[in-house]
Parts: C-alpha cells; structure tokens; sequence
C-alpha cells in the first residue's frame, strides 16, 4: 500500500477530469467557447472564436472539425441575417457530410440551407433543396419528416403566389394521412388545399 496521499487540488469528480481531457485540444477548446459564445448571442466572441478553430481545422486538414465549425458559422451568419455568407458556410458542411456519408447531419444542415434562401426570398432554390430533403426522408423511410418538407414546401408556395402547387403539397401529406388510417389529418389538408384554390 502507498503512503502518498493525493493532493487535495488534484481530486476532481470522475465526470470533471474526463471534461478537462476532452478539452486539451486547444482547437476543440476554441470551437466550443464559440459554440458556447453563440448559445449566449455574444455573437463578436463566437465569430472570433469559430473563425479561429475553423483555420486550425483547416491547416490540420480535420474535415469534421471544418464541418462542425462551418455549420455554427452558418448558425451565426443565420442569427445575424447574413443570410449568403449562412449559405456558404451550410454548402461547406453539406459537402464533407456527403462525402462521410452522415445521413442525419446532411438533414440537419439542408433544413438550414433552406432556411438561409429562404431569408434570401430565394424560394426556388428553398423548394429544391425541400426536394433534396424529400429524397432523404423516403429513404429512410421518415413520414413525419416528409410531412413536414411538404408543409414548408406548401408554406414556400404560397410565398411565391403559387397557389395550385401549395395546394398540391397539401394533397400529398393529405393523402400520406389517409394511408396511415389518420381521417381527420387527412380531411384537414385537403380543406386547405381547396381553400388555397377558391381563393
């Protein structure tokens, strides 16, 4: 049995240390404080920071460290209503999420992308990029997912004063309703897509 004892400064609950060791990259550490700095809307502090970590991850060639940093850039441009420079950062992230092949992460940032032309009253390009998610969701065989694409879609639509397109989205989550046996989802879109066609 040893007879040191420990230093007192030294003890730290189990869940502290392991904290302390995930953050010795100094790069990690600047991408959280920025991602910490954005939660509060201190948004100068966040674009310093994830600016910085994003130059790291860059010169060390980390392509998930330039995707996470990218995606909370595009989050900031967002809050910011910098709506092209959120663009740029999202189509960053999307690519090397593609080409990792992570699924749920290219959902996450295509509903972000379409929000982003979305400010931008680039509703064309919002509705495509619907498009893309619609392929996602049916291949992971998602309807609520679906469901939703379609309803911004629709939203989308209506924005661009296309009423018998938007009235077409609510047909389809109509008729997506009626196939899992939900009558009352099903009659409530299709009332809105007749209402959208008397008008």
């Amino acid at each position: 049995m040893s007879s040191t004892l420990q230093p007192m400064g030294d003890i730290a609950p189990i869940a502290d240390a392991a904290k302390d060791n995930s953050t010795n990259d100094p790069l990690q550490k600047e991408y959280e404080e920025g991602k910490k700095s954005l939660e509060n809307q201190e948004y100068g502090q966040a674009a310093v920071c994830l600016h910085n970590a994003l130059v790291g991850f860059e010169e060390n060639n980390n392509q998930s460290g330039i995707a996470n940093a990218s995606n909370q850039l595009g989050h900031l441009c967002l809050a910011r209503e910098d709506y092209e420079k959120a663009l740029l950062h999202y189509q960053k992230a999307l690519k090397i999420c593609d080409m990792s092949n992570d699924r749920m992460s290219v959902i996450a940032v295509l509903h972000k992308i379409i929000e982003a032309h979305e400010g931008l009253a680039q509703y064309d390009k919002a509705v495509n990029t619907c498009l893309d998610l619609l392929d996602h969701y049916h291949d992971n065989r998602n309807p609520q997912g679906t469901v939703d694409t379609l309803e911004k879609m629709a939203a989308l639509y209506e924005a661009s004063d296309l009423r018998e397109k938007a009235a077409d989205a609510y047909m389809t989550i109509s008729s997506i309703h009626k196939n899992f046996g939900h009558r009352n989802s099903a009659a409530e879109y299709q009332k809105k897509a007749a209402e959208l066609v008397a008008k």
